[in-house]
């Protein structure tokens, strides 16, 4: 698992993202967007940096990067393993799928593989409700998704 960007690094990256949304209404989402796509996560160090910068209280920030289901606060694995719950693919057999997926990889949402290989996310609705169980691979959209299915996808990502 990758360790906190350096305090240094951290400070004065964070104060060029800072600076760069410093025109934006309403900056906190979109700073907190950039500070992941830096780091892939929002390290807590980031908080009271970000929230004196905008302001605003450290609880603030928390409270958006909580809320948020996209926004991290560890790393993600190396491969992101996204599975639709939402009603038309747990129809047509998501929920087999979910538990194939976690027996697999041995972890529960949001969790990560032990040798940080990959991350398990739940995802609503990836548009596919007509061709569900449906999945989402490092950015790819995958339709009909079975438990055989899974291994294979999974057995492409190395879990």
């Amino acid at each position: 698992m990758p360790t906190p960007p350096a305090p240094v690094d951290l400070e004065a990256r964070l104060g060029a993202i800072l600076a760069d949304h410093a025109t934006f209404e309403g900056p906190l989402l979109p700073i907190l967007h950039a500070v992941q796509a830096e780091w892939g996560y929002v390290p807590q160090e980031a908080l009271p940096i970000i929230a004196e910068g905008l302001n605003i209280s450290r609880a603030e920030v928390h409270g958006v990067v909580s809320f948020y289901h996209d926004f991290r606060e560890e790393p993600a694995g190396r491969h992101m393993v996204k599975i639709c719950r939402a009603e038309a693919c747990q129809a047509r057999g998501g929920h087999g799928v979910e538990a194939a997926a976690k027996a697999r990889l041995g972890v529960d949402w949001h969790g990560t593989t032990s040798d940080g290989g990959v991350t398990l996310e739940p995802v609503y609705c990836l548009g596919l409700c007509a061709t569900g169980p449906a999945a989402m691979i490092d950015g790819r959209v995958v339709a009909r998704v079975d438990e055989k299915r899974l291994e294979t996808l999974l057995s492409e990502v190395g879990a």
